[in-house]
This record gives structure tokens, C-alpha cells and sequence, in this order.
């Protein structure tokens, strides 16, 4: 159960940094969610570090030409050890989804995300 707990930790913390407008906020919650060299594969290709998940996060999830979006858990985060997954959507300011999608996540012992992987969108 602890270690669910540091999952959900790391995942929300992770979210509420996808959600903040304000930069230094945003480092401050990445810092809590992912380790210093995590590995981020989002649909625009891969990056590393805190600062390019934080650059995806200002470029793509902060500007939305709907406005002011924000990302939502829709699920538990389901962790076997130290892999995870949880579902999420991306909401307009009048809570439409815009897209939804699952992450799969590797967490480190300390409760830190070293790798992050998103699929954005429905399998058919």
C-alpha cells in the first residue's frame, strides 16, 4: 500500500504540474513527480529531463487554442512494483474532452518517475 501511495504521489503531483500556469510552480511539482534525467516519450517524440517535460507541458498542454485546458486522472493509478498506469483526459475550461489517452510510468524506489510514456488517443 506505500508503494501505491508514492505512485499516486508522483502522478497527481505530475498533473497538478500539467495544470499550473505558473512556471516556477510547475518546476517546483515536476521536481516532487520525475527524476532529474527522466525519459518522456509524448507524441511529439522523446525527451529527457525535467526541463523538457516542462517545455511539452508549456508548448502543448498550457497552449491549447481552446484557452486554458487542464489534464484529469480518470482512473486509479494501477501499479504492479514499480511499473504504473493510469488513464487521463484534457478538458476545455467547460470540461469538453479534447482528447483522452493512458500513461504508463516506471517509478523509482524514492517514489520519483524516471520514465514516462504516453498514449494520447483511443486504440482501434
Amino acid at each position: 500500500m506505500e508503494q501505491d501511495a508514492a505512485h499516486d504521489r508522483a502522478v497527481d503531483a505530475f498533473l497538478a504540474a500539467a495544470n499550473t500556469g505558473d512556471p516556477q510552480e510547475r518546476d517546483r511539482l515536476l521536481s516532487r513527480a520525475l527524476t532529474a534525467d527522466v525519459v518522456f516519450w509524448g507524441p511529439l517524440g522523446r525527451g529527457v529531463g525535467r526541463k523538457a517535460v516542462a517545455e511539452f507541458i508549456t508548448e502543448v498542454v498550457r497552449s491549447h487554442p481552446s484557452g486554458p485546458c487542464r489534464m484529469v486522472r480518470t482512473t486509479r493509478v494501477d501499479a504492479p512494483d514499480e511499473w504504473a498506469r493510469f488513464g487521463w483526459r484534457y478538458e476545455d475550461a467547460a470540461g469538453r474532452v479534447l482528447l483522452s489517452g493512458t500513461d504508463v510510468v516506471h517509478v523509482t524506489a524514492d517514489g520519483d518517475i524516471d520514465e514516462m510514456i504516453v498514449f494520447a488517443g483511443a486504440l482501434t
